[in-house]
């Protein structure tokens, strides 16, 4: 009895194989790139609204707009937004801010959507490699007679299940990392929203009514 080569069932495992291979590539991409920029540093960092509350209250428009060009995060630019449109009220800029945040939350919500792709598609493409790998061990025993060779019935069969296998084990970890960084997103989101929220009302709301 020959010892299993997976390696080998791998490479003779016909199309749907390759395109399960360039789909687990994909998730891979898509996890990497979603890794480095879904942090909280490019959407609320931390102490960023404790450095320009001082400066804001002083009046220096031109060192909030310094210390925020130096600063790519979503807070930062919609902080930009609320120093280019102070003199409006406060239903505007809130207006406007939450347009700019929706936008790039949205953003980022888009951009661990091909996982979401990937989990649908390669448990279909397992699928379809399965079907057409039963459908060459049928192929087997119409030709050779009877039950044909066992072994390459059984070469057959295992060809159609390691597709769905792979299908399957690309398509679980791309579920679970896409709602893994959906999750995230929310999270941040939130935060984002109460942090801008707070500036808003102490900004334009509280320092309107005390003037």
């Amino acid at each position: 009895m020959q010892d299993l080569n997976l390696i080998e069932q791998i490479s003779n495992a016909g199309v749907a194989m390759v395109v399960v291979l360039a789909l687990s590539i994909l998730a891979a991409a898509v996890t990497l790139e979603r890794l480095a920029h879904l942090r909280r540093k490019f959407i609320t960092p931390d102490g960023l609204a404790q450095q320009l509350q001082p400066l804001w209250d002083a009046g220096k428009f031109d060192e909030i707009e310094v210390l925020l060009a130096a600063n790519d995060s979503t807070l930062a630019r919609t902080v930009e937004y609320m120093v280019e449109h102070r003199k409006q009220s406060a239903a505007v800029i809130s207006a406007g801010c939450g347009d700019l945040a929706s936008i790039e939350m949205r953003q980022h919500q888009q951009k661990a959507q091909p996982l979401a792709v990937v989990a649908t598609v390669a448990p279909i493409v397992g699928l379809l490699g399965t079907v057409i790998g039963m459908i060459e061990s049928f192929h087997v025993i119409a030709y050779s007679g009877g039950m044909g060779d066992p072994a390459l019935l059984a070469g057959g069969i295992s060809k159609a299940l390691i597709n769905t296998a792979a299908g399957l084990s690309v398509a679980l970890p791309a579920l679970c990392l896409h709602h893994y960084f959906k999750s995230r997103v929310v999270l941040y989101g939130l935060e984002l929203e109460k942090q801008v929220n707070r500036l808003i009302s102490r900004w334009f709301i509280a320092a309107r009514e005390v003037a």
